[in-house]
């Protein structure tokens, strides 16, 4: 038995100590292949059968049930040990369908045991042929929880299935990925939104729990009863809060001692939150010997805005506020698609940047899909998307941009003619430059023109180029030439609206998942729990994309009423 394996092993004894698991063996689900003699669904009139399979379980069974890989998550199991798992493929299949519809997990199990769509689609043709338990469920979202954290670096189980599964939507249906379409979100993770001084006292209640009652002090214990939350919250002035704040501090600062003395109280996660939320929201005064609150313009968008969601952050987004997560999502948007689905997914904490994200996921994209064209807002636009974007062999279309404006009485330096190695070739009177150069270390290009070219020049006085004693001379950055070039785009009337309606669906999208699939009231707390839910959300909006175009209930084009032309007809 080689090391890796022992390590393995104890990895597995120390599941079972610490979740109470009875290790389950790993054994794949492929036993749906065999067609039953006596079924359910045999022993169905054809009737029935055949309005069965005119639903979306059929559809299910056959592009998603079958395209799960189970062996993904064979890690997560025992070796050679153990009593079989349930299969994986129903598992996953169930979370999906739990999303699909937007079942509470009690709801799942009862739809699991009495609905036949579901359990066709789960490939089993017997009402109650198999068992499960609810607790079945908890145990496969922490197995796979628990796997994304102790191994980080390995490629993510649900976003690997979510992939093998828009591979084979887009297969099928035929659909096109040179053209996509890129949007953030702001999505909001179950955590109480509190002011700054609930969430001080949030943190502390938690802290004092976690304290034995023998080490309390009279101040402490008053702290974990009702009345001292009411008159703390409920019974305060606005002109008391600032003092009332720093009562809080105070209390705090007497657990950090008690934690200073104690290692193994010092490492709790409740005492861990408090240290940080004194280092974000207060400064130590030396010559007071107490902690006292900062201005809130010096707390960071990272600070902790939940006692029960640490990974949450701050944003200001279109003027409102927003603590959580935001989800970037990339989906086709070619005209020719009978559907369009979604290609790539990103769950971040939300002070993280659209060009941030843009930035990485961008790659991800070119290298799984063909884009070639991808449509973007102002949000995403920066030097380094493009130059990248570029090396990529990826057009990037803007709908707006961010930063500062044009000046208005300046020719634009996309009226220079450059070639392909970014020197000026040309001015816009067609005057050729005698010296032409680009710096690639300042990522600058510049060039120099003769007095004489430009005597009687209409655009003398709008010109860029500079007059010098020997010669005139333009010196433009790299940054500056690509900002222009996206304006041209952005001002330029058709081209707009152009990129204008390729964007446009990525908001119905959006929309679709925050309403339809309640990416606005999720359940989780925490980035990665947030994350795992997200994608099965984001699974199913896909499979009922494919599902409305296998089963034929795509909308038709709307006919114009009667007594208006066509455009193409005149």
């Amino acid at each position: 038995m080689n090391i890796e394996v022992i390590v393995r092993y104890l990895k597995q004894i120390k599941d079972k100590l610490t979740l109470g698991w009875f290790c389950s063996m790993f054994r794949k689900n492929d036993s749906h292949y065999q067609d039953e003699l006596f079924s359910h669904y045999q022993s169905m009139r054809p009737s029935v059968a055949k309005l069965l399979n005119k639903t979306w379980a059929p559809v299910f069974y056959e592009h998603v049930f079958c395209k799960i890989n189970e062996d993904l998550f064979a890690p997560m199991y025992c070796l050679d040990t153990g009593r079989p798992n349930v299969p994986v493929n129903i598992l996953m299949s169930l979370e999906i369908i739990k999303n699909m519809f937007g079942y509470t997990d009690q709801e799942l199990i009862e739809q699991f045991y009495f609905n036949f769509q579901v359990n066709y689609a789960l490939g089993i043709r017997n009402l109650g042929e198999v068992y499960l338990a609810e607790r079945t469920l908890y145990e496969f979202r922490e197995r796979v929880y628990r796997h994304i954290l102790e191994y980080p670096e390995q490629d993510e189980v649900i976003f690997q299935q979510f992939e093998i599964l828009t591979k084979n939507f887009i297969e099928q249906a035929g659909i096109k990925t040179d053209d996509q379409r890129m949007d953030s979100t702001l999505i909001s993770p179950n955590i109480k939104k509190a002011g700054r001084l609930s969430l001080a006292l949030d943190v502390l209640v938690q802290a004092v729990r976690g304290i034995a009652s023998n080490m309390l002090s009279d101040n402490l214990k008053q702290v974990l009863r009702d009345s001292f939350r009411t008159d703390l919250l409920y019974r305060t002035r606005n002109q008391e809060l600032e003092s009332r704040f720093q009562k809080v501090l105070n209390l705090m600062q007497e657990v950090d001692n008690l934690a200073n003395k104690d290692r193994n109280l010092a490492s709790k996660r409740e005492m861990v939150l408090l240290k940080r939320f004194l280092g974000e929201q207060a400064a130590f005064d030396e010559s007071k010997g107490i902690w006292l609150a900062k201005p809130s313009s010096e707390i960071e968008s990272g600070s902790l805005q939940s006692a029960y969601d640490s990974d949450a952050t701050f944003r200001n987004k279109a003027g409102k506020n927003h603590s959580g997560y935001v989800l970037n999502v990339s989906e086709t948007s070619s005209k020719e698609n009978p559907i369009q689905v979604i290609t790539d997914f990103s769950v971040q904490p939300n002070n993280i940047s659209d060009v941030e994200m843009a930035k990485e996921r961008i790659p991800i994209i070119k290298q799984r899909t063909d884009v070639k064209d991808i449509y973007l807002d102002g949000g995403y636009y920066g030097q380094e998307v493009i130059e990248m974007a570029d090396e990529l062999e990826v057009n990037l279309h803007y709908t707006d941009m961010t930063g500062r404006k044009a000046p208005s009485d300046k020719l634009s330096t996309t009226s220079f003619k450059f070639d392909d190695d970014m020197k000026i070739i040309s001015c816009p009177q067609g005057k050729i430059p005698f010296r032409s150069d680009f710096n690639p270390g300042s990522k600058t290009s510049s060039c120099h023109f003769k007095h004489e070219d430009c005597q009687g020049c209409p655009n003398f006085d709008i010109c860029p180029v500079k007059t010098q004693k020997k010669d005139r001379i333009l010196r433009v950055s790299l940054k500056t030439i690509q900002a222009d070039r996206v304006r041209d785009q952005i001002h330029n009337i058709a081209v707009r609206r152009e990129n204008t309606s390729y964007r446009a669906g990525i908001e119905a999208t959006n929309s679709a998942l925050k309403r339809g699939e309640d990416l606005n009231n999720l359940y989780t707390r925490g980035v990665l729990k947030t994350y795992l839910v997200t994608a099965y959300k984001i699974i199913a909006r896909n499979i009922k994309q494919f599902s409305r175009m296998a089963l034929g209930k795509l909308r038709k084009p709307k006919r114009p009423k009667a007594g208006i032309l066509c455009p193409n007809l005149g």
